[in-house]
């Protein structure tokens, strides 16, 4: 295959020509109440061919059939010529890599049959189902998906390298009378099937979630000091801030250009935040982004100061800065955009005992239930949450929604944890409707004075 690739783009007569080739299999199952809604498994192959004319643009074409390759590079290069730029396109200089990413799996799930998996899945749902009279209603899902992806470029780039991923999703609904509340857990990972196994605990949790929010009350609407576990403050700076750290966002968008600012100083010092692809056996992990740059540790924040942001090759240039690893697509269909990898929030000193002990009445925010954000304002939903009494845990609370404006909220953390963790759960990223990438999330407990909290 690569004699045929370098032959398509030495025939090219773009200025710069970029294919990636995707062979992709994957399994899913899944159960909803007593009934199995799906047990399937897929292969799927195609590939995407990209060139450019530095005065007229992009062109781009997709395929299923290698064979089709020199007419798809020509069919690509026929695109560019029809378009116009404002000025001409730059590409940040990345050196030329030649590298074969070997996956190895203790247990490869492709070696696992669909009726093991299903048992699987289906042993979880029993979990779920049996946690008492007042679940109601379960949703489980298992999947896995094993990539083999191959990038090259006319700059003398070949990259193969493997992706897999698994995944198991329990969801548990609770009833009452009228009040009904719901809850899921989930966890996902490069490793092989054996990370799945044994995991009946997590649909415990799950269902256990749900049966307890049953009894919560609503949080009362006001001002708190909040403390978010490591996955609503994981979400919280993939969400409020990774997104406005993506170049291609910043350099399109007036307003996020000025906020974003380069030495702009967020907080007091303790915050430092970074985006890391090259991490192994994490969620967003790409070690060669689908542009072919290798990935690296990109700081974000360091000592509360703006030092860095994630680009693809395009928006580096513009921005006059370096390639950072973060060009990528869902799959073969899609153009590469920036995007994250595993964003996270590094550790820090304080301990989760001492965060909490000075807070006469506040809230221990946990898990993330869904949020949006618009530019530097933001609203989340925790999954669950408690009162904090006089630096006690105490009373499970519901409803517990908090909004924003991220530049005041990153000046209020001012206690960061020393118990930092990745949160291994499923899902993904969405954007330009490239959706579900798979990302990572990092975080400690972090504390946060003067939160709105929106509730009863």
């Amino acid at each position: 295959m690569r004699d045929r690739i370098q032959e398509a783009l030495k025939h090219s007569r773009a200025d710069y020509t970029e294919i990636r080739i995707e062979e992709k299999e994957s399994t899913r199952v899944a159960y909803r109440g007593r009934d199995l809604e799906a047990a399937n498994a897929n292969i799927d192959k195609g590939g995407f061919v990209r060139c450019l004319i530095r005065d007229k643009g992009w062109g781009v074409a997709t395929f299923n059939d290698l064979d089709d390759l020199l007419r798809k590079v020509d069919q690509a290069y026929e695109c560019a010529r029809v378009g116009a730029v404002p000025e001409p396109i730059a590409l940040a200089e990345v050196e030329p890599v030649e590298r074969n990413v070997v996956v190895e799996m203790k247990r490869d799930f492709r070696d696992v049959s669909l009726a093991e998996k299903k048992a699987l899945a289906e042993r979880y749902n029993q979990v779920l189902l049996g946690a008492g009279p007042k679940i109601i209603d379960t949703r489980v899902g298992y999947t896995d998906i094993f990539t083999h992806l191959t990038l090259a470029n006319s700059e003398g780039t070949y990259v193969e390298q493997d992706k897999p991923s698994v995944a198991i999703v329990a969801f548990a609904v609770a009833r009452d009378g009228d009040n009904v509340q719901q809850a899921f857990e989930s966890l996902s990972s490069t490793q092989g099937y054996e990370y799945v196994l044994d995991q009946d605990e997590l649909a415990r949790r799950a269902a256990q979630h749900a049966a307890e929010l049953l009894d919560a009350r609503p949080v009362r609407a006001g001002q708190y000091t909040v403390v978010a576990d490591q996955k609503l403050a994981g979400v919280f700076i993939h969400e409020a801030f990774g997104h406005l750290s993506e170049a291609d966002f910043v350099y399109e968008n007036p307003k996020a250009r000025a906020m974003m600012t380069m030495g702009r100083r967020f907080g007091k010092g303790l915050l430092n935040a970074y985006d890391d692809g090259s991490i192994l056996e994490q969620r967003g992990t790409t070690l060669f982004d689908d542009e072919g740059t290798p990935a690296r540790r990109n700081w974000l924040i360091r000592d509360g100061v703006l030092v860095g942001r994630l680009h693809s090759r395009q928006t580096a240039a513009r921005m006059g800065e370096a390639a950072s690893g973060n060009a990528r697509a869902i799959n073969y269909r899609f153009a590469p955009i920036v995007r994250m990898t595993n964003t996270a929030i590094d550790n820090g000193a304080t301990s989760f005992e001492d965060m909490i002990q000075d807070i006469k009445l506040g809230i221990y925010a946990c898990d993330a239930y869904g949020g949006e954000t618009m530019l530097e304002n933001f609203s989340f939903s925790s999954g669950y949450a408690y009162m904090i009494r006089d630096g006690k845990i105490a009373e499970m609370v519901k409803d517990v929604i908090l909004a924003g404006n991220l530049f005041t909220t990153l000046e209020n953390i001012d206690a960061i944890g020393n118990d930092f963790k990745w949160i291994n759960s499923a899902g993904g990223c969405g954007k330009a409707n490239q959706y579900p990438l798979p990302v990572g999330m990092g975080a400690p407990h972090i504390r946060i004075q003067n939160v709105v909290v929106g509730g009863e």
